[in-house]
């Protein structure tokens, strides 16, 4: 009966099209440098608001002189150089030239007017927009403290100014999965390689396409068929390809050697930003699972279990990023979790502890909010079923409301037909659990499948919430030491799933440094503390061994009066309630050893009320009145 049902698939006897690798996922992906590796050398592209003529306007801007000298036109100033012999002392910052250089003659000739001759200085348009620049560097490095050599994550990358990039839009109907998309990409290289010129474009898998050469067309129209079912059948798709526009790398360069009219910043060319970004995810696109900026696949360490059905996969985060030394790509471990692939009887046991033994339980029923909580674990989870040569892929819709046992379905003549009589006539099986419900694939046309015959496909991303156990185990996992860390991440720039990996970056012209970038940092003595002591100042320098303190034996340096404060307590158990009390004088015997007076005396009487008063503002101010 499952074959008259739609299903969600394309190609091959494999749950996953592309390498068998198991990519993972998770409730949330873990690597440090995502949220916080690029904060320095960023250009705040928001504007200054224009001010009347009568405000003072904001100080003039200047440009920053780079320490960087540009030997070659060919890069931008990512040259791949060693640093300088280490020193002990920074050098000293580098000079930036008075605003007077900036001002040109012409301006010079043109009459002040009132606003200017008031603030002495030239009046700029109310309509006129001023790009921001970046934030200075308020020192030199600093001179505190012992200079170390240090190597960050940021991988140099230069690129040709003036190498074009073509950019087109791809419109695909039927509108297919990215991974359908694709092959339907791949299909055109191969097949088609006319309509691309002989090149390979890289594919952002949605709807633009990059090429380093012009398609003979600028409108290209034709049709792919891609097999399905194992080959069995052909399905048609619409492929039309327009050109957008012509990018080139001069805007970029640019911006990264500060060129041009020294008055303002430039803004940045994201769009060629953009496409050189795309090239260098293409390769790992190719052969890992794609997740927000990071990939995933089994080569990099396997998959480990991290209990309730979930494994933990190591994968890679990556990202292309303007700095001061030139373009560099930010390279970070990435760890999150994926659905297991296992049946979906033993992925049941591992996911719910109320069917920890459903296995050997093959006549249990589902109790009314049992089986509400195993359609919420199973929903828009997709599944391949395992009685049949043809693997076909569905998504989990919902579960049937009767038992397979009951469940009826009318052939093609009309003919009611059991399905636990139509699997053991067709297939020659038995069905074994015949009190759980089926599994269906679509709100309209029914589909069963039993449960017992599907498989959780491989590579799919967790995307509820961990618990605190699988948290702390995904975390354990992620927490490397800088050195093993620093070996995965040249694993990375060195393997086969890697940026630097296939030849896209060749065909664009890029370069990529697979070494990290070498920086200097210092290693500041530690803080001189003060903590109060029976009235006395305290000094307390941290130890060099733990670099941490406690207030075990002190309390602080001034303490203050809180005069008035309130507790609001969700525990409605009797136990819960007289534990208040007993909390309330330890919290404020606590605060006396440090030195803090809290009231203890209760301006409002203690007053239990059901948690939804919360929500009734009048109710809850006429309590506390």
């Amino acid at each position: 009966m499952e074959e008259e049902g739609s299903h969600e698939s394309t190609t091959s006897s494999k749950c996953i099209t592309k390498t068998r690798s198991f990519r993972e996922s998770g409730g949330a992906s873990i690597h440090p440098t995502n949220s916080s590796s690029f904060r320095f050398g960023f250009l705040n592209e928001n504007q200054y608001q224009n001010y009347p003529p009568l405000l003072p306007l904001p100080p003039t801007f200047l440009p920053l002189q780079l320490p960087f000298p540009q030997t070659q036109s060919f890069t931008s100033k990512s040259h791949f150089q060693k640093p300088p012999p280490l020193k002990q002392s920074s050098p000293a910052s580098p000079s930036f030239p008075n605003s007077s250089e900036f001002s040109s003659a012409s301006d010079s000739m043109v009459p002040q007017t009132n606003a200017e001759k008031l603030y002495g200085r030239k009046a700029r348009p109310a309509t006129q927009q001023v790009s921001m620049m970046m934030a200075r560097r308020p020192d030199s490095g600093g001179v505190e403290g012992k200079v170390i050599s240090l190597l960050a994550n940021h991988f140099l990358v230069r690129f040709d100014p003036q190498q074009q990039i073509f950019h087109y839009d791809v419109e695909i109907s039927p509108t297919p999965s990215k991974e359908i998309a694709r092959m339907i990409k791949q299909n055109i290289v191969e097949n088609h390689s006319s309509v691309v010129s002989g090149f390979n474009p890289v594919y952002d898998g949605t709807r633009t396409i990059y090429s380093p050469v012009e398609f003979q067309d600028d409108r290209i129209d034709l049709y792919v068929n891609l097999p399905i079912d194992n080959g069995k059948s052909n399905k048609m798709f619409r492929v039309n390809i327009k050109l957008v526009s012509k990018l080139d790398g001069v805007k970029l360069n640019s911006y990264l050697n500060k060129e041009g009219d020294n008055d303002e910043w430039s803004p940045l060319p994201r769009e060629y930003l953009h496409a050189l970004d795309v090239v260098l995810r293409e390769s790992a696109k190719e052969k890992c699972l794609e997740s927000g900026k990071s990939f995933y696949s089994s080569s990099m360490g396997g998959a480990k279990e991290i209990g309730g059905g979930a494994v933990a996969l190591r994968g890679f985060f990556q990202s292309l990023r303007p700095t001061k030394q030139g373009l560099a790509l930010n390279v970070d471990l990435s760890m999150t979790a994926f659905h297991e692939s296992i049946g979906v009887i033993p992925y049941l046991e591992k996911r719910l502890d109320f069917l920890h033994n459903l296995s050997q339980r093959k006549t249990r029923r589902l109790r009314s909010h049992e089986r509400k909580e195993v359609e919420k674990a199973l929903k828009n989870i997709r599944v391949f079923v395992c009685h049949r040569e043809t693997i076909q892929r569905y998504r989990v819709y919902s579960l049937t409301e009767d038992i397979t046992e009951d469940l009826l379905f009318s052939d093609r003549d009309g003919t009611s037909i059991r399905l636990v009589n139509y699997f053991k006539d067709h297939y020659n099986y038995d069905i074994q659990f015949r009190n759980l419900p089926c599994l269906l694939t679509s709100r309209g046309r029914p589909c069963y499948l039993p449960m017992e015959l599907c498989v959780v496909c491989e590579g799919q991303k967790f995307l509820g919430k961990l618990s605190d156990e699988q948290t702390v185990r995904i975390l354990k996992m992620g927490c490397e030491r800088p050195r093993e860390r620093k070996t995965i991440i040249d694993g990375v720039m060195r393997g086969p799933v890697g940026p630097t990996s296939g030849n896209h970056q060749a065909e664009f012209k890029l370069q990529i440094s697979k070494e990290m970038t070498q920086l200097y940092g210092r290693i500041l003595h530690p803080p001189k503390l003060k903590l109060g002591d029976s009235g006395q100042v305290r000094h307390l320098v941290p130890s060099r061994s733990d670099r941490q303190w406690n207030l075990q034996d002190s309390h602080v340096l001034e303490g203050t009066r809180v005069e008035r404060w309130a507790l609001i307590s969700f525990g409605g158990t009797t136990d819960q309630k007289s534990n208040i009390p007993k909390f309330v004088n330890q919290l404020s015997n606590r605060c006396e050893q440090l030195g803090i007076f809290l009231n203890k005396t209760a301006v409002v009487n203690p007053q239990f009320e059901p948690l939804h008063m919360l929500n009734n503002v009048k109710q809850l101010e006429s309590k506390l009145k």
